[in-house]
């Protein structure tokens, strides 16, 4: 067994029974077994059952919240959001279940075709391994589940280590929608059954949301199997000299610190034209002073601990590196077990790992910049990337911007911390492959088969 401790207080909050890489053959055949039970199952099944699930979730909402808080160390503001979030993620996962069902083919618009007719369905790919982070333990997880649900596939889901109790919870809760409880097998362990799970050639799609390193292990150990993956970002948000400021900081405040920087879309570097560099610099370090570092229980608390103090600790070691390295330190940095005020630097080298590398914690980099063209290319210089953002009240220049900037998703008028469910999302540039938003999901977690009726002339 192993314990699960609340970030926060270091208590212990649950325990989960942990298997090793001599588990992986009754965990496939498991799997199977859903594999199979899911194939069964109409389009009504499944929809009835996503559907039934997202009720469950709304109708004990703060339950879930109350769980996520005390596994993961987001506020109770934050958590309910993401409830929120994974009641809707289940609902339209059960509307694509009913709706994309896949086309008819116009055979006949091709000459020599002209007495053919027939369509294309999407069918299930069989078995898929989830592995889902610890930052959003419950809509991640239903941004797995969901999908592969409802186009007809079996699960098996390993949850982060540090947060598995709520993949657990809707797990228990999509079996009490009605879903057969072989078609979803929640592993919990570490890399040595991750591997193994990811490498048998019963799983034929591996959908993955973490680390670069451990993204690059699995694209080399998996396989023949489709892979999608999300591998983290370094988001850029350019704030132009005729943006709304106000808005811009009050934005880009909320983007940054949301879930204490423990966010792959969280606002990282902002890049601000150099006319108004130094009023936006003081009204955003000024707002961030403001935030409530603490108790992420309390109704009041804006920003909450990161998961463990070890993270934390690395964070601070790293703004101290750049600070070293010539940094200015604006605010924050300051560390209190798990806790970690939310930190502003600026004249931060590029060759800092702060400046390349995702940070995923409450730590922001400030930038001027002397031209749009500039203000693109710091944006750019990163090797990888999810969203980007720009503040500017010049529809020609965000359409510009929407153009040049490579990302998966540029957020106008807006922080890159925004996300809806039913979109599109996933990054461009080095390590992206695939797309989550649950139709595009369950598009990548099903496959087209092709019926072609040739009308013979004996055919009555």
């Amino acid at each position: 067994m192993q314990a699960v401790h609340n970030p926060y207080t270091g208590e212990v909050v649950g325990s989960v029974c942990i298997v090793d890489a001599t588990a992986i053959a009754g965990i496939l055949e498991r799997a199977r077994r859903g594999r199979r039970t899911a194939g069964a199952l109409s389009r009504a099944a499944r929809a009835g059952a996503l559907d039934r699930a997202a009720r469950l979730v709304e109708r004990h909402a703060e339950s879930f919240a109350h769980l996520i808080v005390s596994e993961a160390g987001k506020t109770i503001a934050q958590a309910r959001k993401e409830v929120a979030r994974a009641a809707n993620t289940l609902a339209l996962s059960a509307a694509e279940a009913r709706r994309n069902a896949g086309e008819i083919i116009p055979f006949d618009a091709h000459e020599g075709s002209e007495r053919r007719q027939g369509w294309f369905t999407r069918e299930p790919l069989g078995i898929i391994a989830a592995i889902t982070p610890f930052n959003d333990p419950l809509n991640l997880v239903a941004h797995k589940l969901g999908p592969a649900i409802a186009g007809g596939n079996a699960v098996i889901l390993k949850p982060s280590a540090l947060t598995p109790l709520s993949a657990l919870r809707l797990a228990d809760t999509l079996i009490e929608a009605g879903l057969p409880e072989e078609i979803v097998t929640v592993v919990n362990g570490y890399a040595d059954i991750g591997a193994a799970i990811v490498t048998a050639p019963d799983v034929r799609m591996v959908s993955f949301t973490g680390g670069f390193a451990t993204g690059e292990a699995i694209t080399r150990t998996a396989g023949l199997k489709k892979l999608a993956m999300d591998l983290g970002g370094n988001a850029p948000v350019i704030v132009m000299e005729d943006a709304d400021l106000d808005a811009a900081v009050q934005s880009c405040v909320s983007g940054a610190f949301w879930a204490a920087g423990q966010n792959c879309i969280g606002t990282q570097r902002i890049l601000i034209a150099r006319g108004v560099y130094g009023r936006f610099r003081d009204a955003f370090v000024a707002r961030t002073k403001l935030l409530r570092v603490g108790d992420p229980s309390d109704e009041c608390t804006d920003v909450g601990p990161m998961i463990t103090e070890e993270a934390a600790r690395a964070t601070r070691a790293k703004v101290d590196a750049a600070v070293a390295d010539g940094a200015v330190l604006l605010c924050g940095n300051e560390l209190n077990g798990s806790l970690y005020t939310p930190t502003v630097i600026e004249n931060v080298p590029a060759s800092c790992g702060i400046w390349r590398e995702e940070a995923f914690a409450p730590v922001v980099v400030l930038q001027p910049f002397d031209s749009f063209e500039d203000a693109i290319d710091q944006a750019n210089a990163i090797e990888f990337s999810l969203h980007a953002g720009i503040f500017t009240s010049r529809l020609d220049r965000a359409l510009s911007a929407a153009r040049l900037l490579d990302a998966g998703g540029v957020m106008i008028n807006d922080s890159s911390d925004y996300r809806l469910d039913a979109m599109p999302f996933g990054g461009f540039k080095y390590g992206s492959m695939g797309r989550e938003g649950v139709r595009f999901a369950f598009e990548e977690m099903t496959q087209p088969k092709v019926v072609c009726l040739n009308r013979l002339d004996d055919v009555r």
